[in-house]
């Protein structure tokens, strides 16, 4: 296994949508191990193909010890009053924002194994595959944040992404500590 780069706002991957898998190989299973590898190390909880300059549509999740591999995921359905929670992004680190999405949500998506599998999940997890496949479609969290909020987070990320050349986040496992948030994503 191996820690991959993360790519940061700024980088078109993260705004383009994304390839279904239409096959599942040892190649592809490495590429879940690494994603999940190089999560760990910059102490996320979510991680998306894009965002480690990838096209398939995949992303992996561990949420409290619930450790999903997501392939060719969808929502199903999504119930209950819409509440607001903080997110956090690993492309687009130290920015925060309230963003308001249903509590409870249904997927569907195929494992690491090439079983189609059903999941409902609410709070952190629901929240977590709802901002990983709206990645997949090339969507970011800050696009759900009002006018005034959302050229906030861009001005902040405009004086950090300094810290990124080529819009590349270069993740170590002896950086933890550094970017870590329970929100991001």
């Amino acid at each position: 296994m191996s820690i991959l780069d993360i790519r940061v706002l700024g980088d078109p991957v993260l705004r383009r949508p994304t390839k279904p898998v239409t096959q599942i190989t040892d190649e592809l299973r490495k590429l879940i191990a690494d994603m999940f590898e190089t999560m760990y190390a910059a102490e996320g909880i979510g991680l998306a193909a894009p965002q480690v300059g990838r096209a398939e549509r995949l992303a992996v999740v561990d949420v409290e010890g619930k450790k999903f591999a997501l392939i060719n995921p969808e929502v199903l359905a999504a119930s209950g009053a819409p509440d607001k929670a903080e997110e956090g992004c690993l492309s687009i680190p130290d920015i925060y924002g309230d963003v308001v999405r249903p509590p409870e949500v249904t997927i569907r998506a195929t494992d690491e194994n090439g079983t189609e599998y059903e999941a409902t999940a609410n709070d952190l997890l629901g929240r977590c595959f709802q901002h990983e496949i709206d990645h997949l479609d090339g969507k970011l969290f800050i696009d759900y944040l009002s006018p005034l909020k959302r050229k906030a987070a861009l001005s902040k990320w405009e004086k950090a992404k300094e810290e990124y050349p080529g819009n590349i986040r270069k993740v170590r496992t002896e950086e933890k500590g550094e970017h870590h948030h329970e929100t991001e994503m």
